[in-house]
């Protein structure tokens, strides 16, 4: 008997908005929107055509997100594609670690799914399985990512995932390969700083040689802004497991 084929992994985005020399934020980390009303359009397209959002504990409790839709003409567009009122919201914290009082908690938009790991402590993880849909937890300290991803499609029938930060979360993404498209809007400012956080603002990669190559897909202009999107080149390689970020 043959054996049945793995499930393929959902198409995954990632959307960021960074100064021209690459930061996320301020020196502090402190997350501020420094993108135009265009760009914040743009997020609420991409929204609007994916299953799930994943977003950083850190990254909602700071910009006080709740991953909404935006303007009605987004949900409208999302039934008629044929996509639920809302997509899934994954919220992704190693620890299990995320205020009780963020207004993600207060919105009933789509059903909140948190993904944490081995270093949830099991008080966390009552708390959370109490107030989210449903709770994933990893056998080991880092998420499996393509296993991860597997099962939020074979769970959710999720095909299309957005990320929207921040940067540990992106970098744990594109070093497990699992990132298709990135969406970038580079903005005119210049932040500065050794500490102010990038796009991929985790591990990173050790040699050039295990860096990703992406090809420019499309770019536009939008006032002083950049947008630039960029596929994936899949020859590459692709990690199947990450080890913990030291």
């Amino acid at each position: 008997m043959p054996l049945p084929r793995p499930t393929a992994l959902p198409f995954v985005l990632v959307n960021m908005a960074m100064s021209a020399d690459g930061k996320i934020a301020s020196a502090d980390r402190t997350l501020t929107t420094f993108g135009s009303p265009r760009d914040e359009e743009h997020l609420y397209e991409l929204r609007s055509g994916v299953d799930a959002i994943l977003c950083g504990a850190r990254t909602i409790e700071q910009s006080h997100s709740t991953l909404g839709n935006g303007p009605e003409l987004h949900t409208r567009r999302r039934l008629r594609a044929g996509l639920a009122k809302y997509p899934l919201r994954v919220v992704v914290t190693g620890t299990g670690s995320i205020s009780p009082d963020v207004e993600l908690w207060q919105r009933a938009y789509g059903p909140i799914v948190i993904a944490t790991t081995s270093r949830a402590r099991p008080a966390r993880l009552r708390r959370l399985r109490a107030r989210a849909a449903m709770v994933y937890q990893a056998d080991g300290p880092e998420l499996d990512w393509p296993e991860f991803l597997r099962w939020l499609r074979q769970t959710f029938a999720t095909r299309r995932v957005l990320s929207e930060g921040g940067g540990e979360l992106n970098d744990a993404l594109f070093r497990a390969g699992v990132v298709d498209e990135l969406h970038l809007t580079w903005c005119p400012l210049l932040l500065g700083g050794r500490t102010a956080p990038t796009i991929a603002d985790g591990c990173g990669v050790d040699t050039l040689a295990r860096a990703s190559v992406w090809h420019l897909k499309s770019m536009g202009q939008w006032g002083d802004e950049r947008s630039l999107v960029y596929r994936r080149n899949r020859s590459g390689r692709v990690s199947t497991k990450l080890e913990r970020c030291s």
